[in-house]
């Protein structure tokens, strides 16, 4: 599976070049990949922060976008003519130059490397007048030569002298002609005779109209002017000619120069780039390490809005030595954030081995990939006939093949697809092989044996993504160090789910493990006060006897583990209600008589101990115990509790 693309790494690539104006630095851009040396990554990465600091402290920089320049400079070595308009160009491209050549000297005062790229530009002062001095508006101009100037001042001359003998015609035969004034066919000046008349004035037909109702006529009396004209006009054209590739040969013997010019504007074009991008997603340089660690503090993923992203913290150290940690596994409910965070990491270091900076906070480190794996996504194909599982088990083939002690691997929803039993089997042995193999992995999963086995096996960590259990909303937080659940049994309960079936979904899906013990959720069953009346919702209603709820206070049970409010202590149950609505409970062996209200259930009793289970070990004192069972003999013995 290509990592780059489903992490979303060529989108960034994308909004990158878009920061670039030259093609050839759009081009590179694009085709960024991360680095395999640690040397060159830190540089890049140097370069980056920069040219942040630059653009920060003085502003834009002067770049050109250099647009057909290539183009331009190879018709040049060929021996082309260079046109007006291309000369232009090269006189703008070295005014460009120039600008940068001075902005890069303001830029050596924040002590960055790349403000001596200001070093290797050319002035070419010379070639610059020049172009200028003979080229105005994408036009030879009169002062390019004396030669030019002078024909051109013949060639108005003869046009005036011209235009005064037409006019004077023109004045005095008004009744021969369409029009009042002269006009131009075929380069040549003629009058607009009307077609009866043509036979009246002496001269040479040049063209007719459309309509053939007037015909363009050149007086005999202006012919030989007219020639003088043309004569003069070819002239004008030698000389320019001359002139352009006078322009084109002192283009060329610079060309060398106007190359390395070129080659620099592009480096800088990509450079601030990267400065750019980095400003627009408030991103920061991070460390980079050939330690086996990656540190993400506040990360934010780069292509989600950032008052909709939730930072991540994450954190894996395979640097550890015995207390390494190379796997991280992260559990949650569906929709909790586990695809994006997994997202989030791998994208993120893509971004920092290549030279990016990344949208977290200072002190996030990332570590030297020789590879980046993933399998994300269902990966379906109807034209290849794979289902969702093949296609996990093809993708995940493929990385294990690959895989090194130097790669990150990122695995989404490991084992999904198939029958349960025997994914959760696959998924384990795929984990002990990468742990085996040493490289840093995070996967994704809902399976409680991979909590387990990540919880109990060398190398391997819990994560869990948060969920608020009173709104039912995932949080997006991730958890280092604990183990999540799907919540799908209290999501269910605290929508409305029946009880009954409640009780029977949990016995179906954990039998009779310990919730305690194994991250079981606990679910509170009210089966005759349910959140939700699936019948009342429903088109045809049925009225239903309604039975009395029994109250808050009379929920709580003998063994109950409570927390107490507003202080949160925790405490057990000892005493039921009295007439005043309290509770007895036990805190820390001091027994208490607390109000009702002020008491959330924990974990009720029946998870915590035996159905028969003799509640005096907790509460009696030992004087007591001894007590009772001198009076289960027979003796004369009063038992007193004591209440604060």
């Amino acid at each position: 599976m290509n990592a780059n693309n489903t992490l979303e790494f060529n989108i960034i690539l994308v909004t990158l070049a878009e920061h670039a104006l030259s093609q050839k630095a759009m081009e590179k851009l694009l085709l960024l990949r991360p680095f395999l040396s640690e040397r060159e990554c830190k540089s890049k990465m140097q370069e980056t922060t920069e040219a942040r600091k630059i653009l920060e402290g003085i502003g834009t920089p002067p770049l050109a976008s250099m647009k057909e320049l290539d183009k331009i400079l190879d018709l040049t070595v060929k021996g082309s003519m260079l046109p007006p308009e291309q000369l232009t160009s090269i006189c703008g491209f070295i005014s460009s130059c120039k600008r940068m050549k001075k902005y890069l000297k303001k830029a050596e005062a924040f002590n960055a490397d790349i403000a001596f790229y200001g070093n290797s530009f050319s002035q070419l002062d010379l070639l610059f007048e020049e172009i200028e001095r003979c080229i105005r508006n994408e036009a030879v101009d009169d002062g390019a030569s004396p030669v030019l100037r002078d024909i051109r001042r013949k060639i108005e001359n003869t046009k005036s002298a011209v235009k005064i003998k037409l006019d004077g015609i023109l004045r005095s035969k008004k009744e021969w002609f369409t029009d009042g004034y002269v006009t131009i066919r075929n380069g040549r000046f003629v009058l607009p005779v009307k077609k009866g008349y043509k036979n009246q004035l002496s001269g040479t037909v040049i063209d007719t109209s459309s309509t053939g109702s007037t015909c363009f006529i050149e007086p005999t009396a202006v012919r030989k002017l007219q020639e003088e004209l043309a004569v003069l006009q070819i002239d004008e054209d030698n000389e320019i000619r001359k002139i352009l590739y006078t322009l084109t040969v002192l283009v060329e013997e610079h060309i060398n120069e106007l190359r390395i010019n070129k080659d620099c504007m592009e480096t800088l074009d990509f450079i601030f780039a990267k400065a750019k991008l980095s400003i627009e997603m408030k991103a920061v340089p991070v460390s980079i390490t050939t330690e086996r660690k990656i540190i993400i503090k506040q990360g934010r993923h780069p292509l989600l809005k950032p008052d909709l992203c939730v930072p991540l913290d994450f954190e894996i150290r395979g640097d550890l030595g015995d207390d390494a940690i190379n796997g991280v596994v992260i559990t949650g409910p569906n929709t909790g954030g586990k695809t994006v965070a997994l997202k989030t990491i791998g994208l993120l270091s893509i971004m920092a081995q290549s030279g990016l900076h990344v949208p977290v906070s200072d002190g996030s480190v990332f570590c030297m990939h020789n590879s980046i794996f993933c399998d994300i996504g269902d990966g379906q194909s109807i034209s290849e006939n794979l289902s969702t599982f093949s296609s996990h088990i093809q993708n995940i083939v493929a990385i294990l093949k690959g895989v090194s002690s130097e790669s990150l691997v990122l695995l989404d929803e490991l084992g999904s697809g198939t029958d349960p039993a025997e994914g959760m089997g696959l998924a384990i042995a795929i984990l002990a092989e990468l742990n085996q193999r040493g490289c840093l992995f995070v996967a994704t999963t809902h399976y409680p044996e991979i909590k387990d086995f990540a919880k109990n096996t060398k190398g391997l960590m819990n994560a869990r993504m948060e969920f608020d259990r009173e709104n039912l909303q995932p949080l997006y937080k991730l958890q280092i160090g604990e183990a999540g659940e799907s919540c799908a049994l209290y999501i269910a309960q605290r929508l409305g789910f029946p009880g009954h079936m409640l009780k029977r979904a949990q016995k179906e899906a954990y039998g009779g493990r310990s919730s305690v013990s194994r991250d079981i959720p606990t679910i509170l069953v009210d089966e005759d006060n349910p959140k939700i009346d699936p019948v009342s919702n429903s088109k045809i209603q049925k009225e239903i006897p309604k039975e009395k709820s029994p109250s808050r206070s009379e929920s709580f049970n003998i063994g109950d583990s409570v927390r107490v409010y507003p202080q949160k202590l925790l405490g057990i149950i000892y005493k039921r209600t009295n007439e005043r609505g309290e509770l007895g409970v036990q805190i820390k062996d001091k027994k208490q008589l607390i109000n009702h209200k002020r008491i959330k259930l924990f974990i009720p009793a029946s998870e915590l101990y035996p159905e028969d289970y003799d509640f005096s070990i907790i509460f009696d004192t030992v004087e007591n115990r001894k007590a009772r069972h001198q009076l289960e003999k027979g003796h004369d013995v009063v038992i007193e509790y004591e209440e604060d």
